[in-house]
């Protein structure tokens, strides 16, 4: 078995951001010579996540509200008790997960026609990192 590791790095303009990912992770693919294996993509931040969905800008709207509806900013969270203000973050993170691990097949990603990786932040405006790690053969 092969393994390759390679980092990526984000500093959000927002609080809030979801970015697309995917053609970093299509890029570590390729670089890592692995043709049947998997890839893990985790985000090494507890304030931020890791998911695929569709890369269409209603759908990322309407999972923004509803990770702003179950965890909402600006609330009073005993997390806070310790001067942090991002109690929040801790619990959005939690609801789209930190990784996700994709299959790989003649060489590429192997994702559905419309799924797509996103790298979610929650508590941004500073330097933040996800590591992908493609391992298989």
């Amino acid at each position: 078995m092969n393994a390759y590791t390679t980092y990526l790095w984000f500093n959000t303009q927002k609080r809030r951001e979801y970015v697309n990912i995917t053609p970093e992770i299509e890029n570590a693919v390729q670089e890592s010579g692995v043709r049947e294996g998997m890839v893990l993509v985790s985000a090494m931040h507890i304030t931020a996540g890791v998911y695929v969905n569709d890369a269409e800008d209603g759908i990322i709207q309407d999972i923004d509200e509803m990770l702003e509806r179950l965890a909402p900013s600006g609330k009073r969270y005993h997390h806070h008790r310790t001067g942090e203000d991002n109690g929040d973050a801790h619990l959005k993170s939690i609801l789209v997960h930190h990784q996700v691990v994709l299959p790989i097949s003649a060489g590429k990603l192997d994702l559905g026609p419309w799924q797509q990786v996103y790298y979610a932040e929650f508590d941004g405006r500073r330097r933040k990192r996800v590591v992908v790690k493609v391992m298989g053969e």
